[in-house]
């Protein structure tokens, strides 16, 4: 009989549970979306029970009439409940995207204080840092504060309930800002400053830890951080390979075999296991900005496929129309949360198409941003190939624009979901199983050299706009 695997991808807008057989040949998948609130200006959260219930739903229908070998998790990272000390939320997840720590990240970013925070820990300081927003909530809601018997992820939140335990792995963990990213503990001092005690985070366990579900027959590994997995499941785990996810939001990878820490605090740092580190920046504003551009701009109803064809006719460039997707401010290189969209050089002529193009072409120069500053050489960017995981895989349009702004090749996985397929080879490492870091590749795309002039022409302009326009 042949045997099964699941990976479960726990995202920002949705679940997605994909059940492979051994050499990543999806059998069967399910997802099912949920919502992201906005009680108050600056403000994303979600429901810890909602997405838990979601979790539950997927387990439920992916492993209908069949036994899997293991269920492993992957999760997006940077997400914070306050616990009590029966488990139930005191808040909801505050996500990644969350900015109301603002004026704090920006207060202690030019410290001595915050400097000495990202050497230890590699996370830059800036409001999606659950860093910062456990800080917040010491400063402006002590009562809820006080009351917290631990600080977990969405992810532990469901960990604990399928388990029993308090465990977050070193992948999750090393995007907190809690984590000393070379010793992979929590890190003293950060506490202190918190003033919060060990005992109030998770465990940090190995991304191969196992434990049987304490109400199911199923052996659940714990995973990782979406991002590290994206990299693994997409086979760029060697340093001539760069991994480009673009989701809800988006991030460009590297492959490393020790720590790195950016002099300027641009970049991140992320443990996936071993010795097998990333350098990466990553964006808040990837897709969700096109979602925004349908339902709020443009207010149509047309599909995404429909949208993309009409700008697919649009030429390298928008014919001058230069979008800065900060909506929701921005993460790397410039790490900034009160960054704000800017839309230049709009004329009679253009229309929805344009607007589309524009908006593909912004999101990856924001992303192409992060690739010059993590590979300054541009004939080393010759040499690395771009691997595509996420969403935004199933487009050609994009996956050929990404190659005509990078001018690099990029190459797609047979596994568009990448961060689920990683979590399964975590899961077969765990039992034991050889795994490979090579992916089978699907698409490859090639640098056109007629977009190679416009496109650099207006990643210039790109780079001046956020400098000239912060101030005012």
């Amino acid at each position: 009989m042949e045997k099964l695997y699941i990976g479960i991808d726990i995202g920002t807008t949705a679940t997605k549970a994909i059940c492979f057989d051994v050499h990543g040949n999806v059998i069967r998948q399910v997802s099912h979306p949920y919502a992201m609130y906005h009680p108050k200006p600056n403000w994303s959260v979600q429901h810890p029970q909602e997405i838990l219930e979601t979790v539950l739903e997927c387990i439920k229908k992916i492993t209908k009439d069949i036994q899997p070998e293991f269920i492993s998790f992957s999760s997006a990272m940077q997400s914070i409940v306050a616990i009590d000390q029966t488990g139930k939320p005191l808040t909801d997840a505050i996500l990644w995207a969350d900015n109301r720590a603002m004026g704090i990240a920006e207060e202690l970013k030019n410290s001595e204080k915050g400097k000495y925070f990202y050497q230890k820990t590699g996370i830059p300081i800036h409001p999606f840092s659950p860093m910062t927003k456990i800080t917040w909530l010491k400063e402006f809601d002590s009562d809820i504060f006080l009351k917290t018997y631990k600080f977990i992820s969405i992810k532990e939140y469901v960990w604990h309930h399928l388990t029993h335990e308090y465990c977050t792995d070193t992948s999750m963990a090393s995007g907190t800002g809690l984590l000393n990213i070379h010793t992979l503990k929590w890190d003293d001092k950060v506490l202190d400053f918190l003033n919060i005690k060990t005992e109030q985070l998770s465990a940090v366990c190995e991304v191969t830890h196992q434990c049987k579900g304490i109400s199911d027959d199923f052996l659940y590994v714990i995973g990782g951080g979406d991002g590290a997995l994206a990299n693994l499941g997409t086979g760029a785990m060697n340093k001539n390979c760069m991994a480009l996810t673009i989701g809800t939001s988006g991030a460009v990878r590297l492959p490393i075999d020790k720590p790195y820490l950016d002099e300027h605090m641009r970049t991140q740092c992320y443990h996936l296991m071993d010795n097998q580190y990333l350098t990466l920046g990553a964006v808040n504003n990837g897709a969700i900005v096109l979602q925004w551009l349908r339902e709020t701009l443009l207010k149509t109803d047309k599909s995404f496929e429909v949208l993309f064809s009409a700008a697919e006719k649009i030429p390298a460039g928008s014919e001058g129309l230069l979008f800065v997707p900060y909506l929701l401010g921005e993460r790397a290189p410039i790490w900034d949360a009160s960054a704000q969209g800017t839309i230049l050089g709009m004329q009679i002529t253009h229309t929805q198409a344009h607007l589309v193009k524009a908006t593909l072409e912004g999101i990856l120069f924001g992303l192409f941003q992060i690739t010059e500053i993590l590979l300054p050489d541009p004939e080393k960017r010759k040499q690395t190939k771009v691997m595509a995981s996420g969403g935004f895989g199933k487009s050609e349009l994009w996956l050929q624009m990404v190659a005509d702004i990078f001018q690099m090749t990029v190459e797609t996985s047979q596994t568009i979901e990448g961060s689920a397929w990683g979590a399964v080879l975590i899961g077969m490492k765990s039992l034991g199983i050889d795994i490979t870091t090579e992916s089978k590749t699907g698409k490859t795309f090639l640098p056109n050299p007629v977009h190679k002039k416009v496109y650099e022409d207006a990643f210039v302009k790109f780079k001046k706009v956020y400098p000239v326009l912060k101030d005012l």
